[in-house]
């Protein structure tokens, strides 16, 4: 192949071809493998990359190479949580929040009064279609769903709908106020505020033998900031497997101690305190912390012993699961409690920690994979850190989906024994594991087997477990009890049994039971029927095409999405998440918790403005090519909730695509008249004939704006005229005060339309 490069970073390249010894040319050249450079000037602007398998050449720009933002340009919150929700396919469900479920067909244009606009057309039942103009994609969010369990389409002109929301409603009322009252209680509290690191913190930072990821010094620096402030600190650190939470949290710990704290370590199973009870003593050992563990693995003896040392402060880290939590465990001076996993413990023990929540640092690890959706709701309630980066040296893991065969069981198993490593066989059916687990006792006899399942006595299987990962045995043969979060480095390859009778989350969680060392892991994703259902086959595929590092937060994690959110937000019993759509619910949630905080309805939500103009709005297919992009930007920008959002995305747009064309202008134009009318309380402008070349300007008033407001919009204007619940102005009255072109004509609008605002109301 010949590449081609075009970059507007030329000298950055040239400069990282000449260090790496990479030859490359500055004309043209097409033998294979030639690699050619070519600068670009600041205000072009660069196609995506395109390769061509004819003529074998291909075309990279800095689109892909430097994936286009400016580094280090921090990305506002809201934003971040409206990518998500902005990934709208065809084919997908998705909730309009006055209709319903309905049924997302893709992009279109219709001309309405001569002025063509574009749609979202939506599928409703019986065939019923909804088109939503593009400035209310926002109303739009994806329907997440369990396969399986696919939504029904709601009726249009029904009353179906609104049942439903009202049930959902009084739900997130109700869930608002709890976590509300949590954090008031939190927000009032004092907590104890540790000074800057110290001289032994940097140096033990600094004896982490592994280069920390970009997610982790993020997670790092956002727990020393809680701490160094007086509020109790309540973070929550999410992260798969093996990509380093522990050294988040060791580092907490470690300031903790130094700052004369004691600190907590409390885990869901014996097995994983155990090894957190390692990890920690060993990468502590040169520090003389005192570290202590509480468990089942210890006799009635040493507990006493270690309790009564933990009372006087003799212990600076205890480690233990729930056994930490009763009642007779009295700490000297605790100062910071690390919950692992926190959503597998029972509900006392959550009490528990909601108790101790009010007055000491909290710092949760999880993961399970927090979809962004719940930061949309939860960011201002709870803090999350999330760690999407593998450490270096991390391979992806090869995928293999194929029929059953012992043959191919006995290869797989003798090629990971041969480099001293361990099997996973998964098998999920408890009533003909142990058969199973004799069959491949015979099949491969070079090899020892132990199963575990959900039926043994709980002490049985972790004595199992942790006879498998002390490497006593070759091959866990084992339903998918064994827990995530156990870490067992030596285990590189997995086999599972009847795999098309896994849903898509679970393989994605089954197969990150593998691969956390920097050897190459392999998983077997085996079936047994003739020919694969075709939803099987999807999801299988599915798989294998995401076996890139942290692809969890990516894929499979539909399912996830709907427990992690009920589970983070206590709401994992109720139906009506499921019935409204997580977005949608997590929306509601957002702005029941405003409503309480600020003590009223929050006016501004409930209204939809329709803006009725005879103006091109939209982004032209010749602007932004790709339909799935344009879908995309028309809901971030719909979705903006301020002009300071707008500003940003305006920005990239015109360094993504170009300087905007006036349809483009238009479009913002009309957004930022959309949110003034939100404020001022307009639910409708349009235009109007009145004669044959006379139109006028209407807009139609909600019952809160009062005579007051109406009197300064008169003081800016006087000509508008008030007629009940309608204001309304000669078009040209408009285009005289500088309205020109479309645009400024929009701008003049707005700005008469904020002199209706409320004094005092920001």
């Amino acid at each position: 192949w010949a590449l081609v490069i075009v970059s507007k970073r030329f000298r950055e390249l040239t400069q990282i071809f000449t260090e790496e010894r990479i030859p490359f040319a500055l004309e043209e050249e097409s033998h294979p493998g030639a690699v050619t450079l070519l600068p670009a000037q600041e205000n072009d602007l660069l196609p995506h990359s395109i390769q061509n398998p004819d003529l074998r050449c291909a075309l990279l720009t800095d689109r892909e190479i430097f994936s286009l933002r400016k580094a280090g340009k921090q990305r506002s919150v809201q934003k971040l949580a409206l990518d998500f929700i902005t990934s709208l396919v065809p084919g997908d469900y998705v909730v309009h929040m006055e209709h319903g479920i309905g049924h997302f067909e893709g992009m279109t244009r219709k001309e309405i009064e001569g002025t063509e606009r574009e749609y979202l057309e939506l599928t409703y039942a019986e065939d019923d279609k909804l088109f939503v103009p593009v400035d209310q994609a926002d109303k739009l969010s994806k329907y997440v769903y369990e396969e399986g369990n696919e939504p029904t389409l709601t009726r249009l002109g029904t009353q179906e709908w609104k049942r439903v929301m009202g049930k959902a409603r009084e739900e997130t009322q109700k869930l608002a106020k709890e976590l509300l009252e949590l954090y008031a209680k939190r927000a009032k509290s004092r907590g104890h505020s540790y000074g800057d690191d110290g001289k032994d913190q940097k140096a033990f930072e600094e004896a982490f033998p592994y280069q920390e990821t970009p997610g982790q010094m993020k997670a790092i620096e956002d727990i020393k900031k809680d701490m160094e402030d007086e509020h109790p600190m309540d973070r929550l650190v999410c992260g798969d497997v093996g990509f380093g939470k522990t050294e988040v949290a060791m580092r907490a710990a470690f300031k903790a101690v130094r700052g004369g704290k004691q600190v907590a370590v409390v885990a869901p199973i014996t097995i994983l305190a155990d090894q957190h009870f390692k990890s920690f003593s060993k990468r502590m050992q040169d520090a003389k912390i005192r570290i202590d563990m509480l468990s089942r693995f210890r006799s009635p003896k040493q507990q006493k012993e270690t309790l009564e040392r933990l009372r006087k402060g003799d212990i600076d880290i205890v480690i233990g699961t729930h056994r930490l939590l009763q009642e007779d465990v009295h700490f000297h001076n605790l100062g910071l409690v690390i919950v692992d996993e926190e959503q597998r413990f029972g509900v006392k023990q959550k009490e528990r920690f909601k108790e101790l929540r009010a007055n000491v640092d909290i710092l949760t690890l999880t993961a399970t994979p927090i979809p962004r959706t719940l930061n949309l709701g939860l960011h201002k309630l709870r803090d999350i850190s999330t760690i999407t980066t593998p450490p270096p040296g991390r391979l992806p893991i090869i995928t293999e989906v194929r029929k059953y065969s012992d043959a191919l069981v006995r290869k797989a198993i003798l090629t990971e024994k041969q480099r001293n490593g361990q099997v996973f066989v998964l098998h999920n059916r408890v009533e003909t594991i142990d058969a199973f687990a004799d069959k491949l006792r015979k099949l491969v006899p070079e090899a020892t087997f132990v199963v575990g399942h959900g039926q043994l006595k709980p002490d049985a299987l972790e004595q199992r477990i942790m006879d498998f990962k002390e490497g006593k045995y070759d091959v866990l043969v084992s339903s998918t009890i064994i827990e995530n979060g156990i870490d067992l480095p030596r285990a590189n390859t997995l086999v599972v049994n009847e795999a098309e009778r896994f849903g898509l989350a679970q393989l994605y969680q089954l197969r990150g039971r593998v691969g956390r060392s920097s050897l190459q892991a392999y998983a077997y994703f085996l079936y047994h029927t003739q020919k694969l259902k075709d939803d099987a086959r999807k999801r299988l595929r599915a798989i294998v095409e995401a076996c890139e590092l942290g692809s969890g937060f990516q894929v499979a994690m539909r399912d996830l999405e709907i427990r992690g959110a009920g589970e983070i937000l206590g709401a994992g019993q109720s139906g009506n998440m499921q019935t409204v759509g997580v977005s949608h619910y997590l929306r509601m949630l957002k702005s029941a918790v405003e409503e309480i905080k600020s003590g009223q309805k929050g006016e501004d939500e409930d209204i939809t403005v329709e803006i009725l103009l005879p103006f091109e709005a939209l982004l032209p297919s010749f602007y932004i090519p790709d339909e799935q992009e344009r879908i995309s930007v028309y809901q971030k920008l719909a979705g903006s909730e301020n002009e300071t959002i707008l500003k940003e995305f305006e920005q990239d747009l015109n360094d993504e695509y170009g300087a905007l064309p006036r349809q483009v202008q238009a479009l913002f134009g009309i957004l930022r008249l959309k949110i003034a009318c939100r404020r001022a309380g307009i639910v409708r402008v349009k235009i109007e004939d009145v004669t044959k070349d006379r139109r006028e300007v209407v807009l139609t008033l909600t019952p809160r704006v009062t005579a007051k407001e109406i009197m300064q919009l008169l003081k800016v204007n006087a000509q508008w005229r008030v007629s009940s619940n309608t204001l309304r102005i000669d078009e040209e009255v408009i285009r005289s005060l500088y309205g020109k072109s479309d645009v400024d004509w929009i701008r003049v609008l707005q700005t008469q339309v904020e002199a209706l605002r409320r004094q005092g109301k920001k």
